[in-house]
């Protein structure tokens, strides 16, 4: 790690942009292993950011600084790593490739105005990448495809390519293909020679390459006239014009813009092959935030505001994309600026919103700014400003969280936070001492304000601290987290919160009587307990006659057998769905109090309780189950084993089906991980508390 601090303060110094339209902001989407963060990389030394690449085997890669990053040799959080090209400054946005971490990259999709898929040339497409094409298609975000490591052992660029146009539909056709040490440009039938390393030569190709790409560069020329705006187009070059290749790359570059096609690149990150294409692809054709709409924006109490553009002189609105804890500086926050311009030594309003059920209560507070700075990866380099459109990263703001809104205090704001998939692995954590519980406390609030993935559950119920993660993975980072905070943690089973009831009518007797040679204690009350329709809740009834238990006492009888209910019986969990009934009782006129009729209550639930049937319930869990039809028959024999009911099945989108089942919670505990194992990944569920229903005899109770 010494050794990768040292290359990352080698590093150029930050350059702040004045105008919106010289950003490019990209992010960096594919499956974990496709070779984003070994591109990136690679994209730095070539545009001269850094003075060499780095290696995601050695750990000395810019974007994977975190430790738990360099210990799985994988990118486990988003990483920003600005590069300059032909006057541009473009914001690489590496992001996790891995499920736990969607997070990360949900967070990367809201700060960019691109994507760029990268799909390693000897892996395929896998369900997850296509299902973030689908959803980056939803917002017309554009995109292109970068097919990576053409050095590898099994890769098969022209398969790849044909791979991604099955299966991310239309408008998918290769620019670039891999001709001997380089590549050959089918619009300008060019030759880009990499055999000398970066930036190419440009020279005439092998006759024998363009007439194996013939075929190839007839269907991109009929794909980009499609899109022309000029209907005259295909006409002509159906009857034979040879079309100019200014006309063919401004519409191109127009319809990438629009996200209507998606050009595709061979790259290999190791010998350079690509890096000046992908570069050139980004500045002109992808857009600049002038051509992207900002989010829709209010006031912090919700009444509306007209909407925002990216422009340097306008109101002041960015948002945290993503914050973290630096050993050195405290806490960084990764903003993007969406509207106006963020300068230091000025005082901000920041506001959060919405995402109270994550642990994060709304908060709004003024702060002020000391620096802002660029980042690379963990290094930051100070700049004067950041316009509209950029990307900046600010320290020590100590009220801002992942998502909140950053504006100005005369004209404060608030942006919708973007949609965040819901945790679902529960890890139960325990401190080893009483001195690490308060380092833990630290840690978990400084964790949780970072990650809108991870929720924190203080159980009351059963005593247990329970962080609900995304997946092993991210449990892993979380609690890697943890103890490098000094917080010494164990994990422990969890424990699910059960409920216990009747199962038919019984009587109780609560007497509660002492005499200490002074003021004595007198209380007497007869109950009857009945069982109620599950969810019913509790019913108190008096049918006390004659005062035989005062009436200023009758509230004390239900004080005492609520408590007693929150309590639990001799299981300790709580008694819900009963009716109790007060039917008699005694008082005395001196000794009788409060505390005597609630202590009388208690004991009466409690002989009741033993005079009758008590049943434990179990939480029932609504759970839809979106996957391939391939993994159907095994998830739903899964869910048999696991108790489950299943309520029906349905056609959902991306031809997938969806499975709606009841589930008991106890089943559930590691289901996302044995969900992962059986579909190879392919499937997700949700969830969300149905009802209690009795718990089958025999089974074990914890």
């Amino acid at each position: 790690m010494a050794d990768k601090q040292a290359r990352n303060a080698d590093t150029g110094a930050a350059v702040a942009v004045d105008d919106p339209a010289k950003v490019r902001n990209v992010v960096l989407v594919g499956p974990s292993g496709s070779g984003k963060t070994t591109l990136t990389e690679a994209l730095l030394a070539a545009s001269g950011t850094v003075p060499r690449a780095g290696s995601v085997v050695e750990g000395t890669t810019v974007c994977d600084h975190d430790p738990a990053a360099v210990r799985q040799q994988r990118s486990v959080g988003l990483s920003v790593a600005p590069v300059l090209h032909q006057g541009h400054k473009i914001n690489l946005i590496d992001t996790p490739g891995y499920a736990d971490f969607v997070g990360e990259l949900r967070a990367g999709l809201r700060a960019a105005d691109a994507a760029l898929f990268v799909v390693c040339a000897a892996e395929g497409v896998d369900a997850a990448t296509v299902a973030v094409w689908e959803e980056c298609a939803a917002v017309g975000m554009p995109r292109a495809v970068v097919v990576s490591r053409l050095d590898h052992h099994r890769a098969d660029a022209m398969a790849e390519i044909a791979a991604c146009q099955a299966a991310f539909g239309a408008g998918v056709l290769p620019l670039y293909l891999p001709a001997g040490d380089g590549l050959v440009g089918l619009i300008t039938q060019r030759y880009f020679d990499y055999s000398g390393g970066h930036p190419p030569k440009i020279g005439e190709p092998d006759p024998a390459d363009l007439e194996r790409m013939a075929e190839a560069r007839n269907e991109l020329i009929e794909g980009i006239i499609a899109e022309s705006e000029d209907e005259t187009l295909m006409d002509r070059y159906l009857a034979g014009e040879e079309i100019a290749e200014d006309t063919l790359i401004t519409d191109l570059e127009t319809a990438v813009a629009r996200g209507s096609f998606h050009p595709v690149i061979p790259v290999c990150a190791t010998s350079g092959i690509g890096l000046a294409e992908v570069l050139d692809g980004i500045v002109r054709a992808f857009p600049s935030p002038l051509e992207h709409q900002p989010p829709d924006v209010t006031t912090p109490d919700g009444a509306p505001h007209a909407a925002l553009s990216a422009d340097p002189a306008g109101p002041l609105a960015a948002e945290v994309v993503r914050t973290a804890a630096d050993s050195y500086v405290g806490r960084v926050s990764l903003v993007r600026v969406f509207s106006g311009t963020l300068r230091p030594e000025r005082p901000v309003h920041v506001s959060g919103h919405g995402l109270a059920e994550r642990g994060h209560e709304d908060h709004d507070a003024d702060e002020r700014v000391a620096h802002l700075y660029s980042p690379l990866g963990a290094n930051l380099r100070e700049v004067p400003y950041c316009v509209a459109g950029d990307l900046c990263a600010l320290t020590k703001v100590g009220s801002a969280e992942t998502g909140d809104t950053v504006s100005s205090p005369d004209e404060p704001l608030l942006m919708e936070p973007w949609a965040m998939p819901e945790p679902l692995l529960p890890v139960a954590v325990v401190a080893k001492t009483r001195s690490d519980e308060d380092t833990l406390a630290r840690n978990l609030s400084r964790l949780v304000a970072g990650d809108p993935t991870l929720r924190l559950d203080r159980n009351a119920e059963t005593n247990q601290l329970v962080l609900w993660c995304m997946g092993e993975a991210h449990a892993d980072v979380v609690l890697s987290r943890l103890r490098a905070g000094g917080a010494d943690v164990d994990t422990e089973p969890v424990k699910i919160s059960l409920r216990s009831t009747f199962t038919k009518p019984a009587k109780g007797h609560g007497r509660h009587v002492k005499q200490s040679g002074g003021h004595g204690q007198f209380a007497v009350c007869d109950i009857e307990v009945e069982p109620l329709p599950r969810g019913s809740g509790f019913q108190f009834v008096d049918k006390v006659v004659g005062g035989a238990v005062p009436h200023q006492f009758i509230p004390s009888v239900e004080k005492g057998v609520r408590a007693q209910l929150q309590k639990g019986l001799a299981d300790g969990h709580p008694v819900v769905d009963v009716k109790v009934t007060l039917v008699d009782g005694k008082a005395h006129s001196v000794d009788s109090s409060d505390a005597a009729f609630q202590t009388a209550g208690a004991l009466a639930l409690r002989e009741a309780a033993a005079n009758g049937h008590i049943t434990m319930l179990e939480p029932l869990e609504e759970v839809a189950i979106r996957l391939p039809d391939e993994h159907l028959g095994t998830v739903l024999g899964d869910l048999s084993s696991r108790r489950g009911r299943v309520l029906g099945t349905e056609a959902g989108e991306g031809g997938r089906t969806v499975i709606r089942a009841e589930v008991p919670a106890t089943e559930l505990v590691r289901y996302l991980i044995d969900l992962r194992s059986m579909t190879s990944g392919t499937a997700t569920f949700t969830r969300r508390h149905a009802r209690f229903e009795p718990m089958p005899e025999g089974m074990a109770v914890h």
